[in-house]
Formats: C-alpha cells, structure tokens, sequence
C-alpha cells in the first residue's frame, strides 16, 4: 500500500505543534468543567421532565411564570419543535410524582391547555445514582479491554498511545459540554462510549500500517521510527478523513432536523468523530513515535540518520 500523495505531509515533523495544541484543549475542557461544570440530566441526579405540546401562542416568560404559581422553583425550561408542533420542555429537581404532576396540571390550567398537553416523567435520585454507576463501570471495563487487545495484537505501547489519545477525545468533548452546559443525558453517555470505538478504530488502523512497514524494512534501508511512522500516516489518511466526511454526514442529520432526544448524542458524536480523526495522526502516533524511538534499535537509527528523518522524508522503503 502506497502513500496517496507524491510528496508526504510531514505529520511526524510537526509533533511538538500538534501535542502542544492538544494539551491546550485538555487543559480548557478541564478548566470549563472545574469553574463551569457539567450540566447533568435528571436521569443521574433525578428530578422531573415535563413535555408541553401544542403550546401554540404561549410564550417562555408565561411558562415560566405559570411554573413558579404552581411552585416550581427554578426550572429549566426550552423550547422545542416537534412534527412541527411548537412546545416546552420542562425540568426540575422535583422528584416526587404526585407533586410535579400536580405542578404540570396547575400550569396546564392556568395557561389555558388542554391536559393532555404534557407529559410527566419523574426519575428519583437513586435510579440516576445507578446509571452513574453503570457508566463509569462500562468505561473502565472497555479501557482495559481496549489495552488488552491492542497489546496482544501489537504491543504493549501501542495500547498506552490509543488510550491516551481516546482519553484525549473524550476530556475535550466533555470539556465542550461543560462550556456549552448541554445537559449530560444516558444518549450523551451513549455517543462518548461509541466515540471510543471510532477513535480506537482510525488509530488502530494507523498503528497496522506501522507494525507492517516496521517490519519490512529490508537490510541496508536505513529509516528511523518517526520515518516510517510519517509514511504510515500518509498511506491511511485519505482513508480515515474519507470514513470521518462519510459517518459525520448522518450525524449532522441527526443535529439539525432529529428529535430533541437526539441533539445530545448527535452533538457528543459529532465532536468526537472529529476529534477521533484529529487525534490518530496528532496525539497516537506521535506519542508512539517517541516512545518507540527511545528503544535502542530505533534510537541508534534516529541518532545516525535523524537529521533527514525530522524533515520526514518519503521511507521508499517502507511498503
């Protein structure tokens, strides 16, 4: 498998700039998520949602006011679009049924809607504490296997790199929720377990092209680690930003004309399949790159013939 280009993009001479652009993201995706938080559904700190449809002239401010007569303190309330017919979504911290539908009647009445104009669902404290639960678990869970995999069918620094660059993926997308404060919802945990998937899969698919072309270096071809892993990149990326335009066109679908319960995973998909792509070729495989070339193979090849190899050079024989 040859390069798509005739001249390669040097990726690998470039490290420093991409590591540095990640590790800014990193640290403003922490930042938001310490001074602004994330905004968590009422799935994993319980609480009631309620649905107003056809709604018709009714604007926000009446909601809302209408909300605070039946004694909803501070609710969050949104406007939505369904099938065409204009309406609001609701929600509290109220987790008590019987009280926020009595809330949903009262505000019902007062505005004038018929009561079959909204729908109530309340979830208590401790179902939300088991999603959070269940969530992190699946996480840890697919790490390790994720590791594992990668380890067996490579090598051990390998897996490190494509955790570190789904970790990468991940920090920032939740980053982007807490400065956007986007509800966290189950779909939004959904889409981040999927973006681990994507991720792996263009990193991986990276990572092949230079266990394969590592070892087919034939006697007397001299090319270091960051050569070959530059040239690698090359031969995939048309590939992996053919993948990326194909998987994000669905997603942005979803975006503009899905239902509301599809906006967060859409968004959180859409997030991480760029940063999925952004990260194969500009945290894993440098990170692994750097890690590699510190063996003393791949250090006596760097040291001898470097000065060539940090301008990446096409490995010609490196196929």
């Amino acid at each position: 498998m040859r390069s798509h280009f005739s001249h390669e993009i040097a990726f690998i001479a470039h490290r420093r700039q991409f590591l540095a652009v990640s590790v800014a993201l990193v640290a403003l995706a922490l930042v938001g998520l310490v001074v602004r938080g994330l905004v968590l559904g009422i799935e994993f700190r319980g609480g009631t949602q309620i649905d107003f449809n056809g709604t018709g002239d009714v604007t926000i401010e009446q909601l809302r006011s209408a909300l605070a007569d039946a004694g909803e303190q501070d609710p969050t309330v949104q406007t939505t679009l369904a099938n065409g017919v204009e309406g609001f979504l609701v929600r509290s911290d109220t987790t008590d049924a019987t009280v926020a539908t009595q809330h949903a009647a009262q505000t019902a009445e007062e505005l004038g809607l018929p009561s079959d104009s909204y729908t109530v669902t309340t979830i208590g404290p401790d179902w939300g504490a088991d999603i959070t639960r269940s969530s992190l678990a699946a996480f840890f869970v697919a790490i390790l296997a994720i590791i594992a995999y990668v380890s067996i069918r490579y090598e051990f620094k390998m897996s490190i790199a494509a955790v570190v660059a789904l970790v990468h993926d991940l920090v920032i997308t939740v980053g982007v929720y807490a400065w956007t404060q986007i509800p966290v919802t189950p779909n939004v945990v959904a889409a981040l377990l999927t973006i681990m998937g994507y991720s792996l899969y263009d990193t991986v698919v990276e990572f092949n092209r230079t266990n394969e072309n590592a070892k087919q270096l034939k006697d007397g071809v001299h090319r270091t680690y960051y050569q070959i892993c530059n040239f690698s990149i090359n031969e995939v990326f048309i590939r992996s930003i053919n993948t990326t335009l194909t998987t994000i066109v669905p997603v942005i679908c979803m975006l503009v004309i899905g239902g509301e319960t599809l906006k967060g995973f859409a968004f959180a998909l859409l997030v991480g399949e760029l940063l999925g792509t952004y990260s194969s070729f500009a945290v894993a495989s440098p990170l692994l790159a750097v890690w590699k070339t510190h063996e003393p193979k791949w250090a006596k090849l760097e040291a001898k013939y470097g000065a060539s190899a940090s301008a990446a050079a096409p490995a010609k024989g490196a196929e």
